[in-house]
């Protein structure tokens, strides 16, 4: 298998990133590693060539490499990606109690495929919000790390249809069970007690954080996932599976690119929560953040949009690898092959925003990398879907090509991806950040 390391250390990242809030917390104290400056969107900015990063809500980051060169020559290399993947999120008063089980009400985020759910060990994570003693309001990232619940299905003997006609009602059939109450436990009145989603959080709260004050919880967005780790498999480790490929592999590809740009140049990583419910939100692709921070590194208007016209964004989010057993649901001339490159994404009608000149400048890069380069058009038969490129480019005005790794199972709780293909893209996008020649238009 090529490149080994790489892959480990993607691994590590995905499994230590089980919300956006942690993956952007984990971006964070990389870019902070690698002497990238922390600034804040509430504070005055005062720019000079270096390297920067912002966050929003904790969870969309933007980085950047404030180069040397002008921006009206040399424009800005960017790569945006998302941080949210489909999931559950538990609700505001989620607390189910029968027969002394305790499940936890949930909403469904995104488009996600719930039968693989079931059965699984699953954990809690994301952030808290809390009022101290003092009155004062703060919020901390909570991760529960072991599996703390289950969907368990319903047995085969009570559901005889369950392999031939099984429908999902996600208000009924898919609140996580969390605990056995005990029963023998009374209050004062004679009542037996029962333990709240608010207790649980305190005791985590503090067991992860020393020296809490705690006086009540005002708010939380938490959410489930798989505990099963990230994992090399087939005969020859050909596949990465894991959950949340899509897209947390693409913000540490493009991570990773970033770190190795030509600090002459200035370059961008954006990447935004929220894709997967439609980007309409203040830090979402079709928010105002990316082009705020524009704002902000180019002030005035005039350089800023020759600035961007002189620009490329590559959108990164992963594309449908023609699956083996059903490979009728792609198009004969365009269904990707896992570990056989990048896939640059193309749809007429706007769900993608490559158009000839940026894919004909993504596949010159892959050609003189040696990386191979495929493409993906849906069956004109079939909706397609779509990714922050067209979002961003609507928003800011910039050339943008969509493009990912090929992957399986996209949207389950536990994806596939090939072990060649995340370096595949790491390196065009390290050439990307580098490149100081035309980007994206022909000559």
């Amino acid at each position: 298998m090529k490149n080994k390391t790489f892959n480990q250390q993607l691994m590590s990242f995905l499994e230590s990133s089980p919300t956006p809030f942690h993956a952007v917390s984990n971006m964070s104290a990389i870019l902070e590693k690698n002497g990238f400056q922390r600034l804040h969107e509430s504070e005055p900015w005062s720019l000079s060539s270096g390297k920067y990063y912002v966050t929003r809500n904790d969870s969309s980051i933007i980085a950047f490499i404030n180069g040397r060169q002008d921006t009206t020559i040399s424009g800005i290399r960017m790569v945006g990606a998302h941080t949210d993947s489909p999931c559950l999120r538990v609700k505001p008063n989620p607390e189910k109690y029968f027969n002394g089980y305790l499940n936890l009400g949930v909403e469904v985020y995104g488009g996600a495929l719930l039968n693989p759910w079931f059965d699984r060990d699953l954990s809690l994570a994301g952030r808290v919000t809390y009022q101290m003693r003092n009155s004062s309001l703060k919020s901390k990232l909570v991760n529960f790390s072991k599996p703390v619940a289950t969907i368990p299905s319903l047995a085969i003997h009570l559901d005889r249809d369950a392999n031939n006609k099984r429908n999902i009602n996600p208000q009924r059939d898919i609140p996580p069970l969390i605990l056995r109450q005990q029963l023998s436990s009374k209050d004062s009145a004679g009542k037996y007690k029962s333990v709240t989603l608010e207790e649980i959080l305190i005791k985590q709260l503090k067991a992860e954080y020393k020296r809490l004050n705690i006086k009540k919880i005002q708010g939380y967005e938490l959410s489930f996932y798989d505990t099963n780790p990230p994992a090399m498999l087939g005969i020859n480790d050909e596949f990465i599976a894991s959950a949340r490929l899509d897209n947390l592999l693409s913000c540490y590809v493009g991570l990773m690119g970033l770190l190795d740009a030509d600090d002459d140049v200035t370059s961008l990583l954006v990447c935004n929560d929220h894709e997967e419910v439609g980007s309409a939100s203040a830090e979402g692709a079709q928010g105002p953040f990316l082009a705020t921070v524009l704002q902000r590194v180019i002030p005035d208007s005039e350089l800023r949009h020759r600035t961007i016209a002189k620009s490329l964004l590559i959108s990164t989010d992963n594309a449908h690898g023609i699956h083996p057993n059903y490979s009728d649901r792609h198009d004969s001339n365009h269904g990707p092959l896992i570990n056989q490159g990048p896939v640059i994404k193309i749809n007429t009608n706007q769900r993608y925003a490559t158009n000839s000149e940026t894919s004909g400048y993504f596949s010159t890069i892959c050609d003189e990398e040696n990386i191979p380069c495929q493409t993906f058009v849906v069956r004109t038969d079939m909706a397609c879907g779509s990714t922050i490129g067209p979002l961003t480019a609507k928003e800011i005005g910039v050339k943008t090509i969509d493009v990912g790794v090929p992957t399986f199972a996209m949207h389950s709780i536990r994806e596939l991806a090939g072990s060649d293909d995340a370096h595949y893209l790491y390196t065009a996008l390290k050439r990307f950040f580098r490149d100081t020649g035309n980007l994206g238009t022909a000559s």
